[in-house]
């Protein structure tokens, strides 16, 4: 790279311009730092070789996850991550032993403090202030300890014997995005379904809207593509969930997973041509262009956006883990598209349409073939691939002749039972 040129930084969100936080949302701790997690885990992937140094301004990257670090006074997640990356202490920009030292002296004293508020709060004052007490204790255990401190935390909040239905919903909430930060996927998964419980008996609209996100990220994690798809795209115009992604990111994960489910027609109108998505195309433009190339059938342009999408998915923590599967369902998508057309195409007419080399879309179509994703078959010497849809009509005719014949079997049966 040359002295004139600088990595390209990462994308900054219009979120602030395009959501307005609803009033639950600004009741929420503002901490764990969800743009701290993806933060770590995009220098993870570059340490590791998922993503290319290019990516990103890794110095600023950097340190930014230290001064979040030194700033919240989380000397632990510091040195967790700096195992994680091989950090040193005599790397520039980090802190010392003993800065980390005299944090965790302050994190105890600070801790000493709350706690001493919540037994005083017992003693001398009613239930609201001994919930406001603890929730400080929980708030900052999120901020600047590990998980298991938080979320014991949590649960002395929840445990309190006069906490409001609205309340206990929050302290859900906030649990499930501490356990999201600290990777634990299924403490956060059923955090997010107490959270769901508790609103579907008493919660309000904003809260139970809010919960949709939650939920569909809590799916998406668990590959529920499908269910997660569902979800996100109802939230799409009612977004407000600032503290657990940004705008931009939600509508990656919105756009990503529906392409996958919506049919042609619906991806149009609520994708392509859905205003509150089209307001940040301009910030993930291989997105876009994945989906327009789709519903315009421009296949090699389609197949190009999805390499270009791959370092998307790598880069984010919620999409990452599933980004191969993702890649190769769009492209099944694709070819199942493209065949759909055709009773019969040449291996070297759909490789031109599709940009690529007739021996890779071979193997490639083999594989999903023989894997039952696509219903054709491909004539090696013929050099053609023929299509085998299924006959509709004729299936569902069977289909009613089985469940006839099922039916005369029950009442032949029950006319001898009333004979006897």
């Amino acid at each position: 790279m040359s002295d004139e040129e600088s990595p390209p930084t990462p994308i900054v969100s219009k979120k602030d311009k395009n959501v307005i936080p609803s009033a639950s949302a600004d009741s929420q701790a503002k901490h764990p730092d969800m743009s701290l997690a993806q933060s770590i885990h995009r220098l993870l992937m570059i340490r590791q070789g998922h993503l290319p140094p290019s990516s990103y301004d890794v110095p600023a990257l950097r340190r930014s996850v230290v001064d979040a670090a030194v700033s919240d006074s989380n000397p632990s997640l510091y040195r967790h991550v700096a195992s994680l990356l091989d950090w040193r202490d005599s790397d520039p920009g980090s802190p010392s032993p003993a800065a980390l030292s005299a944090l965790d002296s302050a994190n105890a004293a600070t801790k000493a403090d709350l706690e001493a508020a919540v037994t005083a709060a017992r003693d001398s004052a009613g239930d609201a202030e001994v919930l406001a007490a603890s929730l400080a204790v929980a708030r900052y255990a999120a901020r600047s300890e590990p998980y298991a401190p938080a979320a014991a935390a949590y649960d002395a909040v929840l445990a309190l014997p006069k906490i409001g239905g609205g309340r206990k919903i929050d302290a859900w909430i906030e649990e499930a995005r501490v356990a999201d930060f600290h990777g634990e996927t299924r403490a956060a998964a059923r955090a997010v379904e107490e959270a769901t419980k508790a609103a579907e008996a008493g919660g309000d609209w904003d809260r139970r809207n809010r919960l949709k996100v939650y939920g569909a990220l809590s799916k998406l994690k668990g590959r529920d593509i499908k269910g997660a798809a569902a979800l996100l795209i109802e939230c799409i115009a009612t977004f407000s969930c600032v503290e657990l992604c940004s705008y931009t990111d939600f509508v990656l994960y919105t756009v990503v997973s529906n392409v996958l489910h919506l049919p042609r027609t619906d991806l149009k109108a609520k994708i392509i041509d859905g205003p509150e998505v089209v307001s940040v195309q301009s910030e993930i433009p291989a997105v876009f262009d994945l989906v327009r190339s789709l519903h315009d059938c421009d296949y090699r342009g389609y197949l190009k956006a999805v390499v270009e999408l791959h370092p998307l998915l790598v880069a984010d923590r919620y999409l990452q883990r599933h980004a191969g599967y993702i890649v190769r369902e769009l492209h099944v998508l694709g070819y199942k598209q493209f065949l759909d057309s055709y009773k019969s195409v040449t291996l070297e007419s759909m490789a031109g349409s599709f940009g690529v080399g007739a021996e890779f879309l071979d193997l490639q179509l083999s594989r999903f073939i023989a894997a039952g994703r696509l219903t054709a078959k491909i004539d090696k010497f013929g050099g053609v691939v023929e299509t085998n849809r299924p006959d509709m009509k004729n299936a569902q005719y069977r289909d009613m002749i089985q469940k006839g014949d099922l039916l005369l079997n029950r009442i032949q049966k029950l006319t001898r039972v009333v004979d006897m």
